[in-house]
């Protein structure tokens, strides 16, 4: 793999291939990215790219067979890359430099955060670029203008919410979700839209609790991309 400060988009521009970033935000629900990274690996035709912020770090540190080390990810065929928040400004920038957020806005066709937490849903609906993965949504081209020497089509962003459930039903986060629903999001009646929620279910959590909140069933989400892309569903 070629190193954080040598990746350019333009490089992959004429590779045939579809090109998923996959991001994991602060929730328990990190412990599925491993499974939807292999998933969405058994297609040939996808190069996979991951974003983990630091708090997504915490549920991969290999306390179980279901939570691997996250540098094991690296080891996955079709995973060209893992990074972190400190990959972004990894050397001091000079003028005419790569950037980190841009390059990966540029490379990727479809951008999945899943999980998407609380926190990182209420940054993200209001604009807040502190980490890479929040920088690369900011910098997202909504209008399929900015990029389209790389792309055939603008590219969607994909959202799978997971939080307790007492957060899931708190005022603020429907608000934050009408901005992504509501304001931002695709459907046929909107095809200016750039965003595709694919909303929790009922279950029990983690923390104990039963009800709303629970991220969609990894395999639901990882067919809504492959229907996206064009992709037939393989088998596990």
């Amino acid at each position: 793999m070629e190193s954080v400060a040598s990746f350019s988009a333009k490089q992959y521009r004429d590779d045939k291939k579809l090109h998923v970033l996959l991001a994991a935000t602060g929730s328990v629900a990190t412990i599925k990215l491993p499974n939807i990274a292999e998933a969405l690996c058994r297609h040939p035709s996808i190069s996979l790219r991951i974003i983990v912020t630091q708090s997504a770090e915490k549920f991969l540190f290999g306390q179980s067979p279901e939570q691997p080390i996250l540098n094991s990810l690296r080891q996955s065929k079709g995973v060209d890359a893992v990074y972190r928040d400190d990959d972004e400004w990894a050397t001091p920038w000079t003028r005419g430099a790569n950037i980190l957020h841009i390059e990966l806005r540029k490379w990727a066709h479809v951008l999945l955060i899943s999980p998407l937490s609380a926190n990182t849903m209420a940054k993200m609906s209001v604009g807040i670029a502190d980490n890479l993965l929040l920088s690369v949504v900011r910098a997202w081209d909504t209008t399929g203008l900015v990029d389209q020497d790389f792309k055939l089509q603008k590219p969607r962003i994909f959202v799978a919410p997971a939080m307790n459930s007492a957060m899931w039903h708190q005022p603020i986060t429907h608000q934050h979700l009408g901005v992504l629903q509501d304001q931002w999001g695709w459907s046929p009646t909107n095809p200016e839209g750039w965003v595709t929620v694919l909303p929790p279910i009922d279950k029990p959590l983690a923390c104990g609790d039963v009800g709303s909140g629970g991220m969609m069933d990894w395999r639901d989400i990882v067919r809504n991309v492959e229907e996206y892309l064009g992709l037939p569903m393989v088998q596990s």
